[in-house]
């Protein structure tokens, strides 16, 4: 896996390229940020990743300070941001950047605003002002991943507080049963909101066992494209979930109860077997998705791995 600093030594040749952590003030905590726009796009652009662009007071006032000693100081954060994102800052008080604050029609002197653009400088999601505590902006930076398709790593997901509605995992569970659970396991994990799949049997029937996220992905709607991709011969939910689908006349349903068990270990996540992927540990999440993608399009799958595994790889 190549480095920020190699791609961006890269694209833009010798230089300075990535500023040296706190070298530019305790308004911008302890990021190594890159200063030239058009470079973070293009670099952007050849990644995938969206822009982390900090739009901030440097010197700045007591707000900003405390921004950039505790947000922007924060080591798992830090590490998402340089990671997963493309950081790139631009000061909102300082003639060098004129340009761009009139670009993205940002006010001058204002406290500081972070915004997640693409490859072509659009925003990635709206325009927020005031998400200064670390927790709010995780969840907009999980948020822009999703937009700009690429999934959010653990570290990440963990710096999502759960409990609260906003940005929060409420898992649910149900069952397909199908000709197959391998393409269950397959198809399924494809779909954003699944978190993970388990191949088992229910009724003497093949099924795929799926813990969703219903905060991105409702029952109904998993349900509907379970259905579109033939993996819906009987539904199998919870009793609550259940009652909720009686309207559904033309799909046979029945209650996820006790007869569920899982399947052999050898017929767990088929796809990744007799795969560079198989000698990685990967976590649940990671499987499953990893499963999905393997064979027919190894290169997403590779999304879902970390700097370190895909490093394994090579």
């Amino acid at each position: 896996m190549i480095g920020l600093v190699a791609i961006q030594s890269a694209l833009m040749g010798a230089g300075d390229i990535v500023q040296e952590r706190g070298s530019l003030g305790v308004e911008v905590g302890q990021v190594r940020w890159l200063r030239d726009h058009d470079a973070a796009l293009k670099l952007a652009q050849k990644t995938g990743k969206p822009v982390f662009a900090l739009f901030q007071e440097v010197p700045g006032c007591a707000g900003c300070q405390h921004f950039g000693k505790t947000v922007l100081s924060h080591a798992g954060l830090v590490k998402v941001i340089e990671e997963e994102f493309v950081p790139l800052l631009i000061y909102n008080n300082q003639a060098s950047d004129q340009a761009l604050l009139k670009k993205y029609r940002e006010p001058a002197w204002n406290y500081q605003v972070v915004r997640f653009l693409n490859g072509k400088g659009e925003d990635l999601i709206p325009r927020r002002e005031k998400v200064w505590e670390l927790e709010p902006l995780a969840q907009r930076m999980r948020l822009a991943l999703k937009h700009a398709d690429r999934p959010a790593s653990e570290r990440l997901e963990g710096l999502v507080k759960k409990g609260g509605k906003q940005g929060a995992e409420v898992r649910k569970e149900a069952a397909f049963a199908m000709h197959c659970f391998w393409t269950g396991e397959m198809m399924l994990g494809r779909l954003d909101g699944v978190l993970e799949t388990e191949a088992g049997w229910l009724e003497g029937r093949e099924v795929t066992r799926v813990i969703y996220d219903s905060n991105l992905l409702s029952t109904r709607d998993l349900v509907k494209k379970a259905a579109t991709l033939s993996c819906a011969e009987k539904i199998f939910l919870p009793a609550e979930e259940f009652s909720k689908m009686r309207d559904q006349k033309e799909l046979s349903f029945g209650v996820l109860a006790d007869g569920y068990r899982a399947a052999n270990k050898s017929d767990q996540k088929k796809q990744i077997q007799g795969t560079p992927f198989e000698k990685l540990s990967l976590t649940k999440k990671q499987a499953t998705k990893v499963n999905a993608w393997a064979r027919t399009h190894p290169r997403k799958a590779l999304k879902f791995l970390s700097p370190e595994q895909r490093k394994q790889l090579q």
